[in-house]
């Protein structure tokens, strides 16, 4: 007999394999052929079409569940995905077809109406997992820029109000558990087990589905702005300048002064706009790795600690006082940042806006080559930022010279990313 704590009959658990009207189509990672390789299939609306852990939206996805439960979104829910195709063409580039070189992203997820129309005439619910599209940004640095005479509007790439012309692309993450492994060279069923034990249990086919082997995780993705000809990016003579970017909220929205992370992010524009003023392509990567990855709350408690020490913030503390509070200095592990630039086809960066040793070396660790790189002018620091940049560069994340690549591929050739 039900009591009042049974599960509603239309619950299923996923932890065992359900049959159904269709079943799950396979997906072979790292297929240039879309076909060959499969859909991603996140979708709870039919349980028995899934081929993947958890759902699509990243980090949103409980938002829908908050959506479903208040009434305000119907259960099962399809989008339509008229006119919604990339504004620009990206790929398909031979990248996409080597399964270990990405493997955080689906390279397809742009294009999965065209790509995999046929499935969903079928009702399968294949749903994007990148958008691609173009708009202007505005940014009071870029018309500061203009107003020193550093940057002049040319009505394409910079216009006369100050305004940036771009194209854009939002990714949500997709990754393939076998690669990610070995990405961080560590067994599958390691892997598997940390990500169900460190979310509490939440996906429990982590554990139960070895055969499932694409996990959607419930964390934020990137966003990609590209200045000038998106298919430029994957032409190794088109001058290219690029930044990578970790969220930093503080800063990057508010213009808190305690980092150099707005500085750095507006000055990499500029630098990509001017470049793709002069014939070149211009990219800044974005990515949701807010406190280094670990957390705003984290990052307050760490402000604290550090400000509140005897003889007050120094550099030989600033790594020390992170450690005590995360059990760790920086959790971003840039091992899988290479990826969305294998997305974009980029197989050389001319001029790298970052000081960034960890960036470089995987980077150029995946095979993409390094020319020059660009560091931030020391009359962009702000002053209580010292601290920070003084840190940084005791702890080897900055280098003060290029070293040529040959030299850097050889300190790395071996390491993981």
């Amino acid at each position: 007999m039900a009591t009042e704590h049974s599960a509603p009959s239309h619950i299923r658990l996923t932890s065992h394999p359900v049959e159904g009207a269709y079943g799950a189509l396979p997906v072979h990672w790292g297929q240039l052929d879309p076909h060959v390789r499969g859909p991603i299939v996140g979708s709870t609306a039919n349980r028995s079409q899934r081929n993947v852990i958890g759902t699509h939206s990243g980090s949103y996805g409980v938002y829908r569940a908050l959506a479903v439960a208040a009434g305000a979104l119907m259960r099962g829910h399809k989008p339509d995905l008229t006119n919604t195709m990339p504004t620009d063409p990206i790929g398909p580039y031979p990248q996409w077809g080597d399964p270990l070189t990405i493997v955080s992203m689906d390279p397809f997820g742009a294009v999965v109406a065209e790509a995999f129309k046929d499935e969903i005439a079928q009702g399968y619910d294949v749903r994007p997992t990148i958008a691609v599209t173009k708009a202007h940004i505005d940014m009071p640095e870029v018309r500061h820029a203009m107003a020193a005479g550093r940057l002049q509007a040319d009505g394409k790439i910079l216009l006369a109000n100050g305004s940036a012309v771009v194209t854009k692309a939002a990714i949500e993450p997709v990754w393939w558990l076998e690669g990610v492994a070995k990405r961080f060279r560590c067994s599958d069923a390691d892997l598997r087990r940390a990500l169900f034990e460190e979310t509490g249990g939440m996906y429990p086919e982590l554990v139960t589905r070895s055969d499932l082997g694409i996990f959607l995780p419930p964390i934020g993705g990137q966003t990609v702005y590209i200045f000038g000809q998106p298919r430029d990016l994957a032409n190794p003579n088109v001058t290219l300048t690029a930044r990578v970017h970790d969220e930093c909220n503080g800063s990057d929205v508010f213009g808190s002064d305690i980092c150099t992370c707005r500085p750095y992010l507006t000055h990499a524009i500029e630098e990509c706009i001017r470049g793709a003023q002069q014939g070149g392509v211009g990219v800044v990567v974005y990515s949701r790795k807010e406190g280094r990855a670990l957390g705003e709350v984290t990052k307050f408690l760490v402000y604290n600690a550090r400000k509140r020490q005897e003889g007050g913030d120094s550099a030989s503390n600033y790594f020390l006082r992170t450690e005590c509070v995360a059990g760790v200095q920086d959790m971003r592990f840039q091992e899988l940042m290479p990826d969305v630039l294998h997305w974009l086809g980029i197989r050389r960066i001319h001029r790298l806006v970052s000081m960034s040793n960890l960036k470089y070396d995987a980077i150029v660790g995946a095979g993409i080559e390094v020319v020059d790189r660009i560091r931030i002018p020391e009359s962009l620091i702000p002053a209580d930022a010292r601290v920070e940049m003084d840190a940084k560069k005791a702890a080897g994340y900055f280098t003060e010279e290029t070293p040529p690549d040959a030299e850097r591929l050889a300190t790395t050739k071996g390491r993981a990313l």
